[in-house]
């Protein structure tokens, strides 16, 4: 076989191999990034899927207590349409380190990673959304600003 062929076939295997890895790796790690709105649309279709699901915490939904893992906390969420949340709920499952920002009586906005089973989205993460402005509370310490 002449020079040139060996080369263009190795180069041609070469190349198959880095656009396949980077095919997987991407598929592999690939997430949805839904609303609670969009998620119920499409729960069925999300069943041990990776998603990433973006909401507030219902007031008074929140169970905590500690385990050898750490924090469990199960609470459910939906839209971002205040305090009366009439809409749909996604029931949350976290066992780990909970954010400092996560408000104890619910109230928090939140973006939860994880797989959808059984009706409970299992989270991996669990990650608060910091509030855009900070107001000084009564006492004088900075605290963050209620919507």
């Amino acid at each position: 076989m002449n020079r040139k062929v060996r080369f263009f076939v190795a180069a041609s295997v070469l190349v198959g191999a880095v656009a396949y890895l980077m095919y997987t790796g991407v598929s592999q790690t690939a997430v949805y990034y839904l609303t609670i709105g969009e998620f119920h649309q499409k729960k069925d279709e999300l069943v041990n899927e990776g998603v990433r699901v973006a909401g507030r915490v219902q007031m008074g939904s929140v169970e905590r207590r500690m385990t050898s893992q750490g924090e469990e906390i199960k609470f459910r969420m939906g839209d971002f349409t205040g305090e009366d949340q009439a809409g749909p709920m996604l029931p949350v499952h976290f066992v780990g380190i909970v954010p400092d920002m996560f408000k104890r009586e619910g109230g928090s906005d939140v973006i939860v990673e994880g797989k959808y089973r059984d009706g409970v989205l299992y989270a991996h993460n669990v990650l608060t959304q910091c509030p855009s402005k900070y107001e000084p509370a009564e006492d004088g310490t900075a605290q963050a600003a209620t919507r």
